[in-house]
């Protein structure tokens, strides 16, 4: 295969926590699942399954359960937000964002279910109609006008979650607008409570519906802002200097109070504010590009425009706060002896930090690099040290991407499977944990590859940095 090329260790020319996070997903799945079914059978105990006298009160008891649904799933998202630890570790970004994505848009259609079939049943046998039944809900009923603001404010966030939409949106302005679902939350509450039999039927239900308000509102409070800032407080990160590793790509060193004592991995990310001026308040997620050795921290990032155009004109001293360290591209959740790591363009820079971690020993680990040129490599000397110590292997695959088809490879190598390149590069991949990094229509066809190349699921870890 042309468009690879294979180097030894020392002439590289062109560059058990596993079980215990799967124990814990497992527990915040049947907890999620446990929600679900005790708002059902609250539903089900407060008369569910006898009102449907009429046509009108039928629909009208569909689209109370619908609501209630709604109400649990939104709030369940919003714990899956919250960035707890355990749970952020236990599932990895990744899933979580998945996972976030099919409640966040569940919960949406019912949402309008049961709007459509509250004011729909509202409207039988009366001669106002459904927008007349609208207006006079609004208008009049307690908390409905409250209501109405939350379900646009949760429509705007739908709407620029489509990944169409998402594409024209830059991560900075998307991130802002997606603030909205905890205003949507919010604005429902009052509605919630001042009309909502079910949340006054019963001591049990009361008490389920306010711990479940009141689970995801600590839960954001904590980790999302205090321990955040806690951290930034204790640290007291301040740029110390800045590199230009090329014309758009740039590594900015960290240093600070205690980092030795700063939880954190070789290969995760942090959300980084740099107090530099305007825009300091929008975060942006960037992985180490170094392994964390106590004294400092450090991140090496490509100008795609927006925030990463800044970051080359930091001037040192400026300070720093952080929300992390996220991630499970780390060491820890290996499940075999050896290793690959895959990574294209900038997406190598975890990569690079994942190998100073890893134990060393003859072939252990397999660094496959995926770039356009040869010009693009990025930190490429001190991967071939890195190499050197570690005893690793690295593999360069140059030239440009393909059209035809979705493949990992470059277009000079159209002619070969995607898994075959996989098991041609390393023989033995099945037998090894699998790291990926880059764009996130590359790493689909690098997992897809993976698998097919018999690599279990378990193996493959990886980090999307899209939105």
């Amino acid at each position: 295969m042309s468009a690879v090329t294979v180097a030894e260790p020392r002439t590289v020319s062109s560059v058990a926590v596993a079980s215990s996070s799967r124990w814990w997903r497992d527990v915040t799945a049947a907890f999620a699942w446990a929600v679900v079914l005790f708002v059902v059978a609250l539903w089900v105990a407060g008369g569910g399954l006898s009102a449907f006298g009429s046509a009108g009160d039928g629909l009208t008891n569909v689209g109370r359960l619908a609501g209630l649904l709604a109400s649990a799933l939104m709030l369940l998202q919003l714990l899956l937000m919250a960035r707890i630890p355990i749970v952020e570790q236990a599932w990895g970004q990744d899933e979580l964002a998945r996972v976030h994505r099919l409640v966040g848009f569940t919960s949406f259609t019912l949402m309008l279910a049961h709007i459509g079939l509250v004011i729909v049943g509202y409207s039988v046998g009366t001669g106002a109609g459904v927008v007349g039944t609208f207006l006079d809900e609004v208008a009049h009923s307690p908390g409905m006008l409250l209501a109405l603001a939350g379900a646009l404010a949760l429509v705007m966030v739908v709407v620029t979650s489509i990944k169409r939409a998402r594409r024209r949106l830059r991560y900075e302005s998307w991130h802002l607008l997606h603030l909205y679902a905890y205003l949507g939350a919010g604005l429902a509450l009052p509605h919630q409570l001042w009309s909502g039999q079910d949340f006054r039927a019963s001591t049990a239900s009361t008490v389920f519906w306010w711990g479940l308000y009141v689970a995801p509102l600590v839960s954001v409070l904590t980790f999302r802002v205090v321990v955040p800032l806690a951290r930034s407080l204790r640290h007291r990160l301040v740029v110390d200097h800045v590199v230009a590793e090329s014309p758009t790509v740039t590594s900015v060193v960290l240093t600070g109070r205690n980092l030795h004592r700063m939880p954190v991995r070789a290969g995760q990310f942090f959300q980084w504010r740099f107090l530099d001026g305007p825009g300091w308040t929008r975060a942006n997620p960037y992985s180490l590009s170094a392994a964390p050795d106590g004294r400092s921290l450090r991140l090496t990032v490509e100008n795609v425009g927006g925030s990463s155009g800044r970051l080359a004109g930091l001037r040192p001293g400026t300070r720093v706060l952080v929300e992390g360290p996220y991630g499970r591209l780390h060491a820890g959740v290996r499940t075999r002896e050896k290793s690959v790591l895959i990574g294209a363009g900038i997406g190598i820079t975890p990569l690079r930090s994942l190998l100073e971690e890893l134990p060393p020993g003859p072939d252990a680990t397999v660094v496959i690099y995926r770039i356009g040129r040869r010009d693009d490599l990025v930190l490429s000397e001190e991967l071939v040290s890195l190499a050197a110590t570690k005893g690793a292997r690295v593999t360069a695959v140059v030239g440009h991407r393909q059209s035809a088809r979705d493949s990992w490879l470059p277009v000079e190598a159209s002619h070969v499977d995607d898994a075959e390149a996989l098991t041609r590069i390393v023989p033995d991949i099945a037998e090894r944990d699998v790291y990926v990094c880059g764009a996130l229509a590359w790493m689909d066809a690098v997992i897809a590859a993976a698998r097919r190349a018999g690599v279990a699921q378990e193996s493959i870890h990886h980090e999307r940095f899209g939105y």
